[in-house]
């Protein structure tokens, strides 16, 4: 990763990263994901996905370093674990590997939110490595970041009622649209953001899905905030991801 990309992120919260994984590496997530969905899903527990409305397609898979070696082993590329480890401030430990599907015409939106509203750990020395593993248009649902919110702190949070985003901002930002960072990808192309960055994506509607794989670190030295635990609970509780 370089410099650049660095700076962008510690100056906006966010930044993309071109051609993170190769071809040859996107292909293989996507067969794995495919053959995983196809022949594993069933078997692993309830949790371990959020489906769309439409009761079949799949809108996230959770945890896939728990439930996948592929994943599990993938998540400890030396690109990866060397990006985390400057981006934490220290030891990176890896928290999640999951998707957000987005398939074609019943992908559903994203409210806004932070991450770290869900992870809920202070200090906030943590961050998603988003990779695009199908194009990421203006069309089909890219997300949009509000640069520098991450400086804000966690901000107040209303239960969304959304499955597999149960917690939103209480206010939407002042921050327009237009004025937003939005994230276009190519496939292999990733960003990186940390934890209380604000962001959020609309539904995709049309033919093309949108599938991105995530991997989530934070450092070794964060702790968790009860507060925002409470809050969070209280969301899911609510409104469960599965």
């Amino acid at each position: 990763m370089s410099d650049q990309a660095v700076r962008d992120y510690q100056r906006d919260g966010v930044a993309r990263l071109r051609g993170f994984f190769t071809d040859e590496r996107v292909a293989e997530v996507r067969a794995e994901i495919d053959r995983y969905i196809r022949e594993d899903l069933a078997s692993k527990p309830a949790d371990a996905r959020t489906v769309e409305a439409d009761g079949r397609a799949i809108r996230n898979l959770w945890r896939l370093e728990q439930h996948n070696a592929f994943f599990k082993m993938l998540a400890h590329d030396p690109g990866i674990t060397a990006l985390a480890a400057r981006l934490v401030g220290g030891e990176p430990v890896l928290h999640g590997v999951e998707t957000f599907n987005k398939p074609a015409r019943v992908g559903s939106a994203v409210p806004y939110h932070q991450d770290n509203a869900y992870f809920c750990v202070e200090p906030p020395d943590m961050f998603t490595l988003w990779i695009a593993i199908d194009a990421v248009t203006v069309a089909n649902g890219p997300i949009y970041f509000v640069k520098g919110s991450h400086r804000e702190g966690v901000l107040p949070t209303r239960p969304s009622g959304v499955p597999g985003n149960s917690i939103g901002l209480a206010e939407p930002p002042a921050e327009s649209l237009a004025g937003q960072f939005r994230a276009t990808l190519e496939p292999g192309d990733a960003t990186i953001h940390h934890c209380n960055t604000i962001h959020h994506s609309g539904p995709n509607t049309t033919g093309q899905p949108r599938l991105g794989l995530l991997f989530v670190f934070a450092g070794a030295h964060t702790c968790t905030n009860s507060n925002l635990k409470t809050a969070y609970t209280e969301a899911v509780t609510a409104t469960p991801p599965a």
